[in-house]
């Protein structure tokens, strides 16, 4: 679906027609689309200029369908992992090319608070204002428990490092840190980002607190290329023991897995997720770099320790696969 000038892009319409069926109000909204969803077939081809407007415009048509004080985060990606709404299979697929996109609504849930973070590199100062991770619910925050953060124009000089600077501090035995970099971020509603220069580098995520949350997350490396090792990956991550009801599994891998890499198998690791956990649905993207490693936090058990090496959570040519439990409630 093409849409015209003046008409509702495809993804909003389709976003219309599901909200329609939803009876809770949605207090956070995460929801991802790869590049050629969000912008429309018309724009891939022009100049970048009419094509970021574009975007824009799309992510405002999309946030005047939630409630006016919902936090949004909208991310836009190279591929997208996706369980369809309604399917009786409840299969999640690997869309490494057309067009797909979902969202994912969170309602208010008793002991549960999930919010927003920004963090942008600010050329003036060199020095990381650690209070910003405190108003994030980031520091002096014994209930946190999951991180999911993307970085955005990891191209740019000094990315790598700024990232090193969100991750770092937060690399401790009780958070598990999941995620990637994604091409660009469309919607932050929860915070104003005009002070921010466009072309900079920069941090989004979700931080989930709350003592009832149970979270793991394993780390596919570049050894992992046939079913087998693929399906042994899914077994550590099923030893965790985390409750599947109420529980999500987010996929965040690299473009250069998929089918190509497992020699024109296409979605192996969605469909060995499933074989394990055939009642959680399942989504993420395809990126460009990924965050995460072997870590399990249900009580005091750590499945692996990666907080010695710093640099262990930051990876290419990789899987993160992660479980967030958000507790029993009905």
């Amino acid at each position: 679906l093409e849409p015209g000038p003046g008409e509702s892009h495809a993804l909003v319409r389709a976003l219309a027609r599901e909200l329609e069926k939803v009876h809770v109000l949605p207090q956070t909204v995460l929801y991802i689309a790869d590049a050629e969803t969000f912008s429309g077939h018309g724009e891939c081809h022009e100049q970048k200029k009419a094509r970021k407007r574009n975007s824009k415009e799309t992510a405002i048509e999309l946030e005047k369908l939630l409630p006016k004080r919902c936090q949004v985060l909208g991310l836009v990606t190279p591929g997208i992992v996706v369980t369809p709404m309604g399917s009786s299979s409840n299969q999640p697929q690997e869309i490494e090319e057309g067009e797909a996109g979902f969202a994912l609504l969170f309602p208010k849930i008793d002991g549960v608070k999930i919010q927003t973070f920004h963090f942008f590199k600010d050329l003036k100062n060199r020095v990381f204002d650690e209070n910003k991770f405190a108003e994030a619910g980031l520091k002096n925050n014994p209930d946190l428990r999951v991180v999911l953060l993307f970085g955005y124009n990891s191209w740019k000089s000094g990315a790598t490092r700024f990232l090193h600077q969100i991750v770092n501090p937060l690399n401790e035995k009780s958070i598990i840190l999941a995620g990637g970099q994604v091409e660009s971020f469309t919607s932050l509603t929860s915070e104003n980002t005009s002070a921010q220069p466009g072309d900079a580098c920069g941090v989004v995520g979700l931080a989930f607190s709350g003592p009832q949350i149970q979270s793991a997350t394993v780390l596919l490396d570049q050894d992992v290329a046939d079913e087998r090792t693929a399906e042994a990956a899914m077994q550590r991550l099923k030893a965790a023991n985390i409750p599947e009801r109420n529980t999500v599994g987010f996929m965040f891998a690299c473009v250069g897995r998929g089918y190509r890499h497992y020699k024109t198998k296409r979605n192996m690791e969605a469909d060995a997720f499933r074989k394990f956990f055939p009642n959680v649905p399942l989504f993420g993207f395809f990126g460009h770099g990924e965050i995460g490693c072997d870590r399990i936090v249900t009580g005091n058990f750590v499945l692996r320790e990666c907080n010695d090496i710093k640099e262990d959570l930051l990876h290419g040519y990789t899987t993160v696969m992660t479980l967030i439990h958000l507790g029993s409630t009905k």
